[in-house]
């Protein structure tokens, strides 16, 4: 018997929500044939099978949360898809002299055959290789409770099996005033008229929208966010773009888009005003001498931000490749966790969707998001002269916590004149 048991998720990640099984109970399986899918907190992770044989049992259904290394589903090795491990455990007795080897107190000997109830936290299966020892899993009512009350397994003795931690372990710490302070709670929904209730769509929130609401939330509750504003001409980009596009993409395979020019200027203003690419730490400022750009990205899911990452040591045409890339990866659901994290700055391009003016919410811990916006021909003065120009509102937000207004207004600026003139890109000017 093989267990299949949660992937680890990435730094950070601890559980997940079963959200598909592609398999059912005695269906035959593959090596790394896809049996179900998990969602995080950020990607959509695949499991895959480990081993050939009968999927014999699922153990976590879809809906369920389950923590990493949990167990997830059995699979009877090399077993005919009506065979089941309680009858593989009888013939294997019936083989020998008729008696089941004593169990020592590491379990060996017992096999899921066995007459004997197996409770909870026993090792069963076990073989020539040591089982390891695996962190108890809290309750899922405990853990709701508190999420809830804002607790972690840290604040809470648990009394379970192992240390696991129980709901009326959680009530005590609650009795006893062990809550953290407490996040506004979101007023209770006023209930619908008697007509419309039957006109209503209940959907419960996906995992990623829930973590994408809450750090919106946590942005706006820690950081000191401000939105400076300004406009850029495009013509100069436009005139280039439509000069070397047909080049660009005949010598390096991918389209020159804009997006490569403005992380290039983030680049190039970052370097002028390193605190937009820095963080807090406490009571500590980390400056990054280094560049790993965010582009926030629009999935059928929700909002994702991959990274490019050493986006201030690459080329235009491996800025594009890397975020063509990484915008498939996120559309079909393939984004890992390295691609998501570490992060230093964000752009979000908004003027896909006909956004003319937003003020975009920081990436947390990020001090510095640039939101870009549509295209759109406006009058202008230009040398005394009114003209239509191709102008783009810009938009920086930033923590206010360590960048003064000079910095984010001088960083807005440095990008401007560099869209509007990309040879200053060339000379670092």
């Amino acid at each position: 018997m093989t267990e299949v048991r949660v992937p680890t998720l990435g730094e950070s990640v601890t559980e997940a929500t079963v959200a598909t099984w592609f398999k059912k109970p005695g269906d035959k399986v593959e090596t790394d044939e896809m049996l179900c899918e998990l969602e995080t907190d950020k990607v959509t992770v695949e499991v895959p099978s480990p081993a050939s044989g009968t999927l014999s049992e699922i153990v976590a259904q879809e809906g369920d949360t389950v923590g990493v290394d949990a167990l997830l589903a059995q699979i009877s090795e090399g077993a005919s898809g009506g065979e089941t491990a309680p009858r593989k455990a009888e013939d294997a007795r019936a083989e020998g002299d008729g008696e089941s080897a004593p169990e020592d107190s590491a379990g060996n000997g017992k096999t899921t055959g066995d007459s004997d109830t197996v409770a909870e936290g026993d090792t069963v299966n076990a073989g020539p290789e040591e089982t390891k020892p695996r962190d108890p899993e809290d309750a899922p009512s405990a853990k709701k409770m508190m999420d809830e009350a804002g607790l972690s397994a840290g604040d809470v003795k648990g009394t379970g099996k192992d240390g696991r931690v129980m709901k009326g372990d959680v009530l005590k710490a609650l009795s006893e005033g062990g809550t953290k302070q407490e996040a506004p709670k979101q007023a209770p929904r006023a209930p619908s008229r008697p007509e419309d209730a039957d006109r209503e769509e209940r959907v419960k929130m996906t995992r990623l929208r829930q973590t994408i609401a809450r750090r919106l939330k946590e942005a706006q509750n820690t950081a000191a966010m401000l939105t400076t504003y300004n406009e850029v001409d495009m013509g100069a980009i436009m005139d280039l773009r439509n000069e070397y596009k047909d080049l660009f993409q005949k010598k390096h395979g991918v389209k020159l888009g804009f997006m490569s020019f403005f992380v290039k200027a983030c680049c190039h203003a970052l370097k002028e005003v390193p605190d937009v690419n820095a963080e807090i730490d406490g009571t500590d400022v980390v400056y990054k001498n280094f560049v790993h750009m965010g582009v926030a990205v629009g999935t059928p899911t929700g909002l994702v931000v991959p990274v490019v990452r050493d986006a201030d040591q690459k080329g235009f045409a491996e800025i594009e490749k890397e975020i063509g890339d990484l915008g498939v990866k996120a559309r079909d659901g393939k984004l890992s966790m390295a691609d998501m994290q570490g992060g230093t700055f964000t752009i979000s391009n908004g003027g896909v969707y006909g956004s003319l003016m937003s003020s975009p919410i920081l990436n947390p811990p990020q001090s510095g998001i640039l939101g870009m916006h549509k295209i759109q021909e406006r009058p202008m003065v230009v040398n005394g002269q009114i003209v239509a120009r191709p102008m783009m509102y810009l938009a920086l937000s930033y923590d206010h916590r360590i960048v003064d207004g000079k910095g984010a207004v001088t960083f807005l600026v440095r990008v401007k004149e560099a869209l509007e003139d990309p040879r200053r890109l060339l000379m670092d000017l």
